[in-house]
């Protein structure tokens, strides 16, 4: 995906909307999560490790709890983040794959299910789904994307597939494009630019706050997380890139280099479009 669509008339926000709607009954667990993307290495260590009986698990007077300070520090991170990851939560991460059943075992009791993805590094609570269909009780807030949020989540899929294919395994996206992106898919009718300014830049927030845009030392410059591989896998970013190049004049025979790129990873992941 380059950082202009096909040529044509451009797609419009307005023409998203069915798009957005569908995008969150997509498997974008990302919404459905609580967040504080800030990284929890740096917290207190265990303050029971020198206990003289060693056998206790208490944490504080009249707990009956069963996890060890490890194990709850790990629940607690899942449950507290939209997800963890061996980068920004090493301990949590390293404690998480060593009590992988104790801790999925905990989130199911509240309905809960674990998601680890172990290429990208990274782990993430999401709700349970019975077999026979009928509805959980759940502690997750399901918010669908807005439209803006849309626009630079596909961006941003797009920009780390390519730059990870071209051998980068750091990528870095300045808040600049993610504006042009938005800014680019305007309906000629929105000529409010302050008010869309300001909604672009929530939709910046937004997405850093999520954990999916990471700090740098420049407030202008982001680092893509690999979370967004998987939290909008190829065949939903293809479904989407293939409606917008549809929505910009494109058609079958007329297809983008990085169109052809994504077709040729699906079938080398063996994921189906």
């Amino acid at each position: 995906m380059t950082d202009t669509w096909a040529s044509g008339e451009p797609a419009t926000l307005d023409d998203l909307d069915e798009q957005v709607d569908d995008l969150s009954e997509m498997d974008l667990d990302l919404d459905a999560l609580t967040v504080d993307p800030a990284p929890l290495n740096d917290g207190p260590t265990d303050p029971f490790e020198d206990d003289d009986e060693g056998t206790s698990l208490a944490c504080f007077e009249g707990d009956t709890g069963r996890l060890d300070y490890a194990q709850r520090r790990v629940l607690h991170a899942l449950m507290k983040n939209r997800y963890i990851s061996a980068d920004r939560h090493h301990d949590q991460w390293v404690a998480l794959l060593d009590n992988e059943d104790l801790i999925k075992s905990r989130l199911n009791d509240l309905f809960l299910d674990l998601h680890i993805d172990r290429t990208y590094q990274v782990a993430f609570k999401r709700q349970a789904v019975a077999e026979t269909g009928a509805p959980l009780p759940t502690l997750l807030h399901e918010v669908a994307h807005n439209k803006e949020e849309t626009i630079m989540l596909v961006a941003l899929r797009g920009r780390f597939f390519r730059q990870r294919q071209d051998g980068d395994n750091v990528v870095y996206v300045e808040k600049s494009a993610l504006l042009d992106e938005v800014a680019g898919m305007r309906p000629e009718h929105a000529t409010d630019r302050a008010f869309n300014q300001k909604k672009t830049e929530r939709a910046v927030e937004g997405l850093r706050k999520a954990g999916v845009l990471l700090k740098t030392p420049d407030p202008d410059r982001f680092r893509i997380s690999p979370v967004i591989e998987v939290l909008l896998p190829l065949p939903k970013l293809r479904e989407l890139m293939t409606w917008l190049m549809t929505q910009n004049g494109g058609d079958d025979v007329s297809r983008t280099t990085e169109q052809a790129a994504l077709d040729e990873a699906e079938v080398e992941s063996g994921d189906d479009a």
